[in-house]
């Protein structure tokens, strides 16, 4: 074989391998892009303009070092964060955290559900609420019926549509140094406002359900690979997997807040092209 085919085949054998160890931690950071979360973050844009980037720049950490420790959990025992607390915590801590959990999941679900159905009555037309119910029952069956290995792989290549946010910005005229500028000094507000949209923003970012979520896909990642078990009963897989869940989850919450980012950043600059221009127009300015 020539020499230059093996190098192809070496390099094409490490990015596979490189995209494999990609798993709960991608999942999970495109999962917290919901369409409640783009709600969020567009309403952030739209108000506060280039105002509102600066916190993309702490959310990241912070997902970063939370959802490590989630992967961690479930890595090490071999069981979700709920398993965990009633193994170690008082019965009344595990129900009163599942049931905030159950309340707020529901809400999430429902404000998801909701948005996907009015996005397609605006492709389509059509009922809203039946597409809605239509699409819970559609996710709901994937669930129930599709195999974890699959269904991971068809996530893994869908969270690349969320690229289209990024985009954007080849269709529209974007003042970088201004958006510099902003992200990183940035004219804050102590109105009620700012101060409850910074709250929402961090908020759909930092989201407790991707806590149990990541622990849990670790759990499923464990079960679905032979020879594996929790580090608590073989330590000697502990430093391959510890590297690949900080690997993982690095580039998962570096690709939430990126597409946070531009979804901040588009909305301000279409809102300054169109809402506020037009609102000085009519200002005399």
């Amino acid at each position: 074989m020539p020499s230059s085919a093996k190098v192809d085949i070496e390099v094409d054998s490490q990015a596979d391998s490189w995209f494999a160890k990609l798993g709960p931690g991608l999942i999970t950071g495109a999962a917290d892009d919901d369409p409640s979360g783009i709600a969020t973050y567009s309403q952030a844009g739209a108000q506060f303009g280039f105002n509102m980037l600066w916190t993309v720049l702490l959310t990241y950490p912070l997902m970063v070092a939370i959802q490590v420790v989630s992967a961690r959990i479930g890595r090490v025992s071999g069981h979700g964060l709920a398993t965990n607390l009633r193994r170690h915590y008082p019965r009344w801590l595990l129900y009163g955290t599942v049931v905030l959990l159950l309340v707020a999941n529901t809400i999430n679900i429902a404000a998801d559900l909701t948005a996907m159905g009015a996005a397609v009555n605006l492709l389509v037309g059509g009922p809203t609420r039946a597409y809605t119910v239509g699409l819970g029952v559609f996710s709901l069956a994937l669930q129930v019926f599709v195999p974890y290995r699959g269904y991971v792989r068809v996530l893994k290549w869908l969270t690349l549509a969320l690229f289209a946010y990024v985009g954007v910005i080849f269709a529209v005229q974007i003042p970088w140094a201004t958006v510099a500028v902003r992200t990183i000094l940035p004219h804050g507000s102590w109105s009620a406002g700012y101060i409850t949209t910074v709250v929402a923003v961090f908020g759909t970012t930092i989201s407790p359900y991707l806590f149990f979520w990541q622990a849990s896909q670790e759990v499923e990642e464990l079960h679905a690979k032979k020879g594996q078990q929790a580090l608590t009963a073989m330590p000697s897989q502990g430093p391959a997997n510890l590297s690949r869940i900080r690997m993982d989850t690095a580039i998962g919450m570096a690709f939430s807040n990126l597409i946070a980012f531009f979804i901040i950043l588009t909305t301000a600059v279409t809102a300054e092209s169109t809402g506020r221009r037009n609102t000085r127009m009519l200002n005399g300015f």
